[in-house]
């Protein structure tokens, strides 16, 4: 396999790392916290299972709908502070404020109005979301154009990201704590309000301190009136005919759907199985295990998993790295059967290094990914679509997520699991447990299908950004200083 040195000028400065790394703290500070958070829902506010998933799934459903939407906006966006930036200023103002509302309910209300009041504020708060995530994304594949760079900059984003997963766990030990809060319900009120607070001051910092890259042909973005609303529409279902016409591209969104889709589905699972298998669904004798679980899950994807992957990826390439690293998790999702044990409740850590390749391989891998595919439409269309390449592909998760949440509830349904009761049945134990294993197994398998044949590596990467640089020159980015004597691009660093 041929290997190309990073050009100095490929390089992005630490600072501009951590920066786009704060703003994925934020994007998935959001999704941690929800996760511990709707189990609140079910457990302290008696709410149906169904209903729950139904107010995972229904929200997501429109917010996968409008991220295509808000890609097209952004790469067509002519402004003084760029085509990223001032969405993601706007965004994570409205996601943390709504996020703050959105979780204030209370048991004495009824299990309808509780419904309803979360599914219209959680509606404004992935709108708010969609506008925050999808420029971030965006920026993320335009601030370097080499194969290698990319994946240690998505390292240190996912990184930053793994410690939202850290975090996370703790607020149910928090939430349930009762010499904090006299409730569950009044913890995740004013949880909340913390949380999205900090999330917004997270994703505040790309927008203030990370820089964009200058469009090399601004004459072929659109503009953005409602004089041209007719003539945007076509052209924005024309780009995603193109995106998802890409066949690399759409290997890459499979394999992702895939993946997060098992990953998201048995997301609580291990959490029932810790309360209602190793401590017969005594909460405080559960205490901090399930927090323990999440945040050593955490730990070991940002402090082992992360830098594995990114030097597979720089040794065997980036679809091999994917590869090696899904079948781990295969590994790792098979040990959870004799991992959790009642008698020995500290075996739960013994699948953690394995599986937490899965999802710290997933992110790392296929958002460095992306941006090779986005050179390669570029080379054959002649436009930079960051934004619309990442809407399309967080489409994807978001559906698998949606899907994802609704199954969960429906799994949990028919195998007989009663959140109004302490001790589940044997069966339902042993079946929770089976679906805990064999639903990520089978669509980690699945992915490895997908992505087989996906043919971008570093070599033709490497054809890719050359033919580019023949057709416009090499790509500058916001401060950039141009050498008056060589031509060369210096970048300035905060």
């Amino acid at each position: 396999m041929t290997h190309y040195k990073t050009a100095k000028e490929d390089i992005v400065p630490f600072g501009q790392k951590l920066a786009f790394g704060s703003g994925h703290l934020a994007n998935q500070l959001f999704p941690a916290a929800l996760g511990v958070f709707m189990v609140v829902l079910v457990m302290s506010l008696g709410m149906d299972p169904i209903l729950a998933g139904l107010l995972g799934a229904l929200p997501r459903l429109l917010d996968a709908l409008t991220d295509p939407i808000m890609g097209f906006i952004s790469d067509n966006t002519k402004s003084k502070w760029g085509r990223r930036k001032p969405y993601i200023l706007i965004g994570s103002v409205i996601s943390g404020v709504t996020f703050m509302i959105m979780w204030q309910l209370n048991p004495e209300n009824s299990e309808i109005y509780n419904f309803f009041y979360f599914l219209v504020i959680s509606i404004f708060f992935y709108i708010g979301y969609t506008i925050f995530a999808t420029p971030l994304i965006g920026l993320g594949y335009e601030m370097t154009p080499d194969y290698n760079e990319r994946t240690r900059l998505m390292a240190v984003s996912q990184f930053m990201g793994q410690i939202a997963w850290m975090i996370a766990p703790w607020f149910w030990v928090i939430i349930y704590n009762p010499s904090i809060f006299d409730s569950a319900p009044e913890g995740a009120r004013i949880l909340s309000i913390w949380a999205g607070g900090l999330c917004m001051v997270l994703g505040i910092l790309p927008a203030l301190f990370n820089n964009e890259m200058i469009v090399p042909d601004q004459d072929k973005m659109k503009n953005l009136s409602a004089k041209e609303l007719a003539a945007n529409t076509k052209e924005f279902i024309k780009g995603i005919r193109l995106t998802i016409q890409n066949k690399p591209f759409m290997k890459l969104c499979g394999s992702t759907f895939l993946i997060f889709n098992g990953f998201q589905t048995i997301a609580q699972f291990a959490f029932f199985i810790i309360v209602y298998y190793l401590f017969q669904g005594d909460k405080v004798a559960a205490g901090g295990w399930p927090a323990w679980f999440g945040t050593i899950s955490a730990m070991a994807t940002a402090f082992l998993v992360i830098p594995i992957v990114t030097k597979l990826s720089e040794n065997f390439g980036k679809k091999n790295a994917f590869i090696i690293a899904t079948l781990l998790s295969v590994v790792g999702y098979a040990l959870k059967w004799w991992g959790f044990n009642p008698e020995y409740p500290w075996l739960m850590f013994m699948p953690i290094p394995f599986l937490s390749f899965g999802i710290g391989g997933l992110f790392t891998l296929m958002m460095s990914m992306t941006a090779d595919v986005c050179d390669l439409d570029e080379l054959n269309n002649g436009e930079r679509r960051e934004a619309t390449f990442g809407a399309i592909y967080w489409w994807m998760v978001k559906l698998g997520t949606a899907i994802a949440m609704l199954t969960s509830g429906v799994v949990l349904h028919y195998i007989g699991f009663d959140e109004s009761v302490d001790v589940q049945s044997a069966e339902t134990i042993t079946n929770l447990r089976l679906a805990d294993i064999l639903i990520p197994i089978t669509t980690a398998f699945l992915a490895i299908v997908l992505i087989w044949k996906y043919d971008i590596t570093e070599t033709r990467s490497h054809e890719i950004r050359e033919a580019l640089i023949a057709r416009r020159g090499k790509v500058k980015h916001e401060g950039d200083v141009i050498s008056n004597v060589t031509g060369e691009i210096i970048p300035d660093k905060i």
